[in-house]
């Protein structure tokens, strides 16, 4: 049990927090949460003794072994297998021991190395190791790689490999899913849910969290409260604290209708049961979780884009790779207005290789692109979080991007971002990870894209930060093509699935859920290959794959066209209600029927009428293609 009795700390003269008592009792998991800067990093420093507490004192078993994560491996020349091996002390002691005894003279000695060898299960420790790496995305070539030869990012993954390796009382997990890809996130899930020792978590995924913990830590001023159950569960109570606060919660409300009307209207199509369905519950979260985010410090919306004509951009025979071999193949998309399309699949597949193709920074070898007229691309990727100038301040970045802009709508805007004050004036040189994410943000947002390409936008951002992405991405009225780990992002802001696997790029038949069981699956029947080139098997396993592979792309080349006669009867069908009311708005002026005025009340009631017949065919079009592709989508 770890007993933290009436702790207080400050770094740096300010006060992180104080009155800290609590009991943490073995095999209990719990997520610590709060904004950046609260000191949730600075409580781990505490546990670990790197820090020494104001007041107060923390007591644990003297005997536990306490494991964390490294910010990064050493680059050195040690294979990626020994230094995951290296995670375990104990281990690597009996090893040293074992190999330094003389066997002739010391064979009691060697005996009991043995029995102690076979006691951590130390003969099989190399395969722990492997599947640890395989687990987190490595295949099986890289293990013997040295430590120097990996990208920051990846020996990062190496330093998680490593502490889930050690055999620990206490796990200390700080943002562990910042580096890894959806299917890395599952593998970790799974992992933990077998973990017996204790578990102190830091993580932005309300997903992960609430598959992981069982109670949350709050930090908020300057205070640590306990709260029962999964993150769901604190931020309900939370909310419920809060809903006495009705002024803000009220404006929240406008946010939720929003988004309500946006459900509604794919309730009615009967071709995305399944999305609709996953979209619904991610609702029903939603509205259960607006109050806690009332004192929220970031708002901010998506400029309103300009039209363009469908497809905002198509790729036919496309191939992409670097070096001789090609990445992605036989590439035939088509992205159009107001898509919500989530990339999801292998690590490695080429899921931000596509992304880079799209947004143009990456030429394809082969194939056709072709992109709307007046198509602007709004890209964000980590590597443009480099690109920040470091001596300049954030005003002085927007300031760059949109000289015509004034200063104070800048500083307006910014603040939205969490950027007030003089924090609008500090060289970004000196901030972190998460502010250089919301600066690029910030630009990205006010640039007025009509189509969003984001790659991981959420890693490093915290709870409120997300919060406010999601609710801006549920007003904003162009197309989002999205890689992120982060599911419930997944599941609130896209319609569709693009599977990247196999060298190629397909629809996939089903919502995130799906996909999930997939990747579990494919783990199960392929445990030592994550690469598998397994396709994705029916749900209910009473087809071959290879049959509903077939059968799955023969639906899509049919469904294709219709899904574009759709479309492209929405567009048509928004541009009429558009023009209704703007018809509307002059009918409804006094002045119009003034006789020095040049409208015709006669000519535009005419007009108005023939919007409205229109609208109505163009509505019960709609609906024949709909039960068309419906029958084509789901055939049983």
């Amino acid at each position: 049990m770890i007993s933290f009795d009436d702790i207080a700390l400050r770094r740096g003269g300010r006060l992180l927090f104080e009155h800290f008592r609590e009991q943490v009792h073995a095999g209990e998991r719990i997520g610590l949460v709060g904004d950046n800067g609260c000191g949730k990093t600075s409580l781990f420093e505490l546990v670990r003794g790197e820090l020494h507490s104001d007041r107060g004192e923390i007591r644990m078993p003297a005997d536990w072994v306490v494991a964390h994560v490294a910010q990064e491996a050493p680059a050195t020349g040690q294979s990626a297998i020994d230094h995951v091996l290296d995670g375990d002390p104990e281990l690597r002691r009996l090893q040293a021991e074992l190999a330094a005894i003389d066997h002739q003279r010391e064979t009691a000695r060697g005996a009991g190395i043995l029995s102690r060898l076979e006691q951590v299960d130390g003969y099989r420790a190399p395969a722990r190791a492997a599947r640890l790496l395989h687990g987190l995305g490595f295949a099986s070539p890289d293990h013997g790689r040295p430590v120097s030869a990996f990208s920051g990012g990846w020996r990062v993954r190496l330093g998680l490999a490593r502490a889930l390796m050690c055999r620990s009382d206490l796990l200390l997990l700080d943002e562990p899913t910042n580096h890894l890809d959806l299917d890395a996130v599952v593998w970790l899930e799974d992992w933990l849910g077998n973990y017996s020792g204790t578990l102190l978590l830091i993580s932005h995924d309300r997903e992960f969290l609430d598959a992981i913990c069982r109670r949350i830590f709050h930090i908020e001023n300057r205070r640590i409260r306990s709260y029962g159950g999964n993150y769901s569960r604190f931020e309900d109570t939370r909310a419920q604290s809060l809903a006495t606060e009705r002024a803000a919660f009220r404006k929240q409300q406008l946010t939720v209708e929003r988004m309500e009307n946006h459900i509604r209207r794919f309730r009615a199509k009967a071709t995305k049961a399944r999305q609709v369905q996953s979209r619904i519950r991610a609702l029903e979260r939603m509205q259960r979780i607006v109050p806690a985010h009332v004192h929220s410090p970031f708002l901010f919306g998506f400029n309103r884009p300009a039209y363009v004509s469908n497809p905002v951009i198509r790729v036919t025979e496309g191939v992409v790779g670097y070096g001789a071999k090609p990445v992605l193949a036989s590439l035939d998309i088509a992205i159009e207005n107001r898509d919500r399309i989530a990339l999801v699949g292998p690590n490695g597949a080429g899921k931000s290789t596509l992304i880079k193709l799209l947004a143009g920074t990456i030429a394809p070898r082969s194939g056709r692109i072709v992109r709307a007229r007046g198509l602007h691309v709004g890209y964000f990727a980590q590597h443009q979080l480099e690109q920040l100038v470091p001596g300049d301040t954030p005003l002085e970045h927007m300031v760059r991007a949109f000289p015509r802009d004034l200063p104070q709508r800048l500083r307006d805007l910014l603040g939205g971002f969490g950027f007030r004050d003089s924090r609008v004036n500090d060289p970004v040189g000196l901030f972190s990870g998460g502010e250089k994410a919301r600066l690029v943000l910030a630009l990205l947002v006010h640039g007025a894209p009509n189509l969003l390409l984001m790659d991981e936008p959420t890693n490093h951002l915290d709870l409120e930060m997300r919060h406010a992405l999601n609710m801006a991405f549920q007003n904003y009225g162009g197309a989002v093509v999205l890689v992120s780990h982060d599911r419930h992002l997944i599941r609130t802001v896209s319609d569709r699935l693009w599977l990247v696997h196999g060298g190629g790029v397909a629809e996939f038949d089903g919502d995130i859920e799906d996909y999930l069981a997939w990747t579990r699956r494919l783990r199960r029947e392929s445990p030592e290959s994550p690469e598998s080139r397994v396709a994705p098997a029916a749900a209910d396993g009473r087809r071959d794959p290879r049959t509903r592979r077939r059968e799955s792309a023969r639906r899509r080349e049919q469904a294709a066209p219709i899904r574009r006669e759709i479309r492209e009867i929405e567009s048509r069908i928004d541009r009429a209600r558009q023009s209704v009311a703007a018809l509307d708005a002059v009918l409804q002026d006094p002045g119009t029927y003034e006789t020095e005025s040049a409208a015709d009340p006669a000519r535009m009631m005419r007009d108005r009428s023939r919007l409205e017949t229109d609208i109505a065919n163009w509505e019960d079009a709609w609906l024949a293609l709909a039960e068309r592709l419906e029958a084509l989508e789901d055939p049983e």
